[in-house]
């Protein structure tokens, strides 16, 4: 038996949840990492009795595209998964149970799920901080309670998680990072960017049309020259104020 994380995570508190429910499993972690876009996920298949630990965050309620089509290319073979779904404070919709339909179509076995708050990845004041230590305290108890069950053998088949279909519309926000006079053209964000909306030749620049607005060249950079609209961002945060001041719980599935 092999434990994995698979993980789609541009700002980084997707893995860190991810990372802390696979470790309860008490193996050694093998890390695939869904953000890269040269990668040949073709190449990766599993056994029936690995456990890959599959998790991403929740882009206006779906999966990110991106990762739907890399988890696809995957041979499952049987193995048993853990979707987990990462929002930040807001509500995670059809995400979850979008991962899960992917996860089944490419042949893992979902024998648990759980929905994870971390820190918003574009209005960082919402869920500041998270997952913190309580929360990474909880996700552990959550993987060791997973443990138990798989171990029983009581774990289900497949898990029901919330969500609906048709799945809702998501045509992406207009929030896309620009970059000013001071980039300095080190080209570390085209480098690093998970859908290739960069141009390696011209870093200042950035392909809207592509663009799924992750946030991670504004991480990296490190001249700090990638910002967004302050109006719109202003707007945008107003908008959200009143649905993401309620503190929103972590959640497992595994009926």
């Amino acid at each position: 038996m092999s434990v994995y994380t698979i993980v789609f995570s541009p700002t980084g508190g997707t893995k860190k949840v991810a990372d802390r429910l696979a470790a309860a499993f008490g193996q050694e972690v093998q890390e695939i990492d869904l953000t890269i876009p040269a990668t040949d996920y073709n190449r990766y298949s599993f056994r029936a009795d690995d456990i890959c630990v599959v998790a991403v965050p929740s882009y206006g309620g779906r999966v990110p595209a991106p990762a739907i089509s890399r988890l696809a290319c995957m041979s499952a073979n049987g193995a048993k998964a853990i979707p987990v779904t990462v929002y930040g404070n807001r509500a995670y919709e059809d995400t979850l149970l979008e991962l899960r339909d992917t996860l089944i179509q490419a042949g893992f076995h979902c024998a648990a799920a759980v929905a994870a708050v971390a820190e918003h990845s574009v209005m960082r004041q919402f869920a500041s901080g998270r997952p913190n230590q309580a929360d990474l305290e909880e996700l552990e108890q959550f993987a060791l309670q997973i443990k138990a069950a798989m171990e029983q053998n009581s774990a289900p088949e497949q898990v029901n998680v919330p969500g609906n279909t048709p799945y809702r519309e998501y045509h992406g926000i207009p929030l896309k990072p620009r970059a000013d006079e001071t980039c300095i053209g080190c080209g570390l964000c085209a480098e690093k960017c998970p859908v290739g909306a960069i141009p390696a030749d011209a870093p200042s620049q950035t392909n809207t049309e592509l663009c799924i607005s992750c946030m991670r060249c504004l991480g990296l950079c490190p001249a700090q020259a990638r910002s967004l609209d302050k109006m719109i961002l202003a707007g945008a945060s107003q908008k959200l104020e009143q649905v993401c001041s309620t503190l929103k719980k972590n959640e497992l599935f595994l009926n």
